[in-house]
C-alpha cells in the first residue's frame, strides 16, 4: 500500500472494534501507521469528568457530569487539500444505483422529508431548521410530533453517518443562543445530543452485555418469546392497533418513524406482546436510514426495562395515541383504510359494534385486522 498513514474513525460497539482491530493488523503488517480517532460523540472520549468505567449508569448523573465538567472541543476548520485530479469515472461522476445491482428505493410522498446523504445536504438541514425556518426556538414543544418536516431536527442520519459532526450542531446552538434566543428549547436540542452520548460511551463501558435478553441488569425474569406470527403482524403494521401500524408502515415506507413512534411501537413489542426485544432492534436496524447501534439497541434496552433505567417503561399505547394524535390524522395517513372514521374509532376501531362497522364501511378482519392482542391488556404510561 503506497500510504503512510490510514486514518479512521473509532466506534465503541464490539462488532465494529473488531473490524478496526482487523484493520489495524492488516496495516500494520504492510508498514502503514493507523491512526485512530474518536468522532462520534458531542463530549470526547478523552474529556469526560470519569474514566468511562466509572460512568453511571443512570443518565441524569452522567448529564450534570459532563455539564459541569467536560468542554466541548471546538469543530475542526475545512482542510486545506490539493486539486482534485481529472480523471474519468471520478467522485463527481457516480453511476446510478441500479448500475451497482441496489434496487431504487420508491419515494412516499408522505415522508417527513426526503433525506439525501453528504455534507453538503446535512449543513442544508442544519441552516434550514435552525436559521431560516427557525424552529428551534419551540423545539421542545413540537418534538413529540407525527406528521411533517419541523417538529424535530431530523439531523440523525446525517449524525449516525458521520456526515455532520454533534459539535457542529453545538456551535449552531451556541451562536443561535446568542444572536436570537436561549430557552428550554435550545436547551433540550443539547439535552438530546447528550442522551446520544450517554450510549455511545455505555457500549464502550459494558459491550456485549446490552446485547443479551437480560441486558446489562442481567434480568432473567421475563420469559421472552421467539417471534411467531405477532412479530410478523408488528413488523408488517398489522397488529390492529392503529397507533402502532401507523408507526410501523411508516418506518418501513420510509426509513423513518419519530421519536414518539419508536418508543410505542418498541414498548408495544417488547411489554405488551413480550416479543424477544432483540428481536425488534434488529428489525429497526435494518429499516432505520438513522441506524446507530448504540441509540438503537441502547434505546430498545431502555424500553424493555433491561437497560439504562429500572422504572416500568411500558406505555399505554392507545393513551398515547389519544394523547400525540388527538384527531387521528396520523393513523389515518398510515392506515387509509380507517380514514370513514371518527378519531375515537380510528383509534380504537374494535370498539365498534357491527352495525357501526357497517355504517362506516369498515370491517374488522376485512378492511382492518383485529388486534393480534386484547387491547385493554396495554398498560403503563
Amino acid at each position: 500500500m503506497d500510504a503512510d498513514a490510514v486514518h479512521f474513525q473509532t466506534l465503541p460497539t464490539p462488532e465494529e472494534r473488531a473490524v478496526a482491530a482487523g484493520v489495524t493488523d492488516r496495516l500494520t503488517a504492510d508498514g502503514v501507521e493507523p491512526r485512530r480517532h474518536w468522532t462520534h460523540t458531542l463530549h470526547h472520549i478523552d474529556d469526560l469528568p470519569t474514566p468511562v468505567s466509572g460512568i453511571d449508569d443512570t443518565f441524569t448523573p452522567f448529564k450534570r457530569a459532563v455539564e459541569a465538567d467536560s468542554p466541548v472541543r471546538e469543530p475542526f476548520g475545512v482542510p486545506a487539500l490539493p486539486a482534485r485530479p481529472a480523471v474519468d469515472g471520478g467522485p463527481d461522476e457516480l453511476p446510478p444505483v441500479q448500475a451497482l445491482g441496489v434496487d431504487p428505493v420508491p419515494t412516499d410522498d408522505r415522508g417527513v422529508l426526503p433525506f439525501e446523504g453528504g455534507e453538503t445536504r446535512a449543513l442544508e438541514r442544519l441552516e434550514a431548521y435552525v436559521w431560516e425556518r427557525d424552529r428551534l426556538r419551540e423545539y421542545k414543544e413540537t418534538r413529540n410530533g407525527l406528521v411533517g418536516a419541523d417538529y424535530s431536527s431530523k439531523l440523525s442520519p446525517w449524525l449516525n453517518r458521520g456526515c455532520l459532526s454533534p459539535r457542529r450542531v453545538y456551535e449552531a446552538v451556541q451562536r443561535y443562543e446568542t444572536e436570537r434566543v436561549a430557552n428550554d428549547s435550545t436547551y433540550w436540542l443539547l439535552f438530546e445530543l447528550r442522551w446520544r452520548d450517554f450510549f455511545q460511551f455505555q457500549f464502550r463501558k459494558h459491550g456485549a452485555a446490552f446485547f443479551a435478553p437480560g441486558g446489562i441488569r442481567e434480568r432473567d425474569d421475563v420469559d421472552w418469546r421467539d417471534g411467531g406470527a405477532a412479530f410478523d403482524r408488528w413488523k408488517a403494521g398489522e397488529t390492529g392497533v392503529p397507533f402502532i401500524d401507523a408507526n410501523m408502515r411508516e418506518l418501513n415506507a420510509t426509513g423513518y418513524v419519530s421519536n414518539r413512534g419508536r418508543q410505542n411501537a418498541a414498548s408495544y413489542l417488547a411489554n405488551d406482546l413480550r416479543v424477544d426485544w432483540r428481536l425488534g432492534a434488529a428489525y429497526f436496524e435494518t429499516q432505520l436510514v438513522d441506524y446507530d447501534p448504540c441509540s438503537n439497541y441502547g434505546n430498545w434496552a431502555y424500553i424493555a426495562g433491561v437497560g439504562n433505567d429500572s422504572r416500568d417503561r411500558s406505555f399505554d399505547v392507545v393513551g398515547q395515541a389519544r394523547r400525540y394524535d388527538g384527531d387521528a390524522a396520523y393513523a389515518k395517513r398510515w392506515c387509509p383504510e380507517l380514514d370513514p372514521l371518527p378519531p375515537q374509532y380510528a383509534h380504537e376501531p374494535w370498539t365498534m359494534s357491527e352495525a357501526e362497522q357497517r355504517e362506516y364501511g369498515v370491517e374488522l378482519g376485512v378492511d382492518y385486522p383485529e388486534p393480534v392482542l386484547d387491547p385493554t391488556a396495554s398498560g403503563g404510561r
